[in-house]
């Protein structure tokens, strides 16, 4: 069997193929301009697993959000309260930084960041005007789960 030769490339070579490119300009983002929102929303979506805060102005255009896996929590401790309570306080320090004083708050799910995270909003420095509970509640819809034999 006869060997195929290796081609030997000269360092001219690479400079004069197309493959070679001038470097990209940078493209810069624009910053966004900050909003002043005088009063808003305030979801909570607290699963098992996590808890997802984000604030909206009046006509419910975000704001700002966090969840407990975005301010660093990981696994298990994502769905606990201490870590709701942090993802609304860093949501909520931002809600101020736009201006934000008065909120009403909708609170979804079964979760156990529900109360801790109403707490820290308030803890916070946002007025809570209203507490409402969204929480989709099936008219014998979906079959459940089975139940876990622990």
């Amino acid at each position: 069997m006869a060997k195929a030769k290796k081609e030997e490339k000269s360092p001219l070579a690479a400079v004069a193929t197309p493959a070679a490119k001038a470097p990209r300009r940078k493209e810069y983002r624009r910053k966004r301009e900050k909003k002043h929102v005088p009063s808003g929303m305030v979801y909570i979506q607290a699963s098992f697993n996590n808890t997802l805060v984000t604030v909206t102005d009046g006509d419910g255009n975000v704001v700002t959000w966090a969840s407990a896996g975005s301010i660093g929590f990981k696994g298990s401790r994502k769905g606990t309260p201490f870590a709701a309570g942090q993802a609304a306080a860093v949501a909520a320090a931002r809600a101020r930084e736009a201006g934000m004083r008065h909120v009403e708050v909708r609170v979804k799910g079964p979760g156990s960041g529900r109360e801790s995270a109403i707490r820290s909003l308030a803890a916070a420095g946002l007025h809570v005007a209203v507490i409402k509970d969204v929480t989709p509640i099936p008219h014998n819809g979906c079959r459940p789960p089975k139940r876990r034999r622990v």
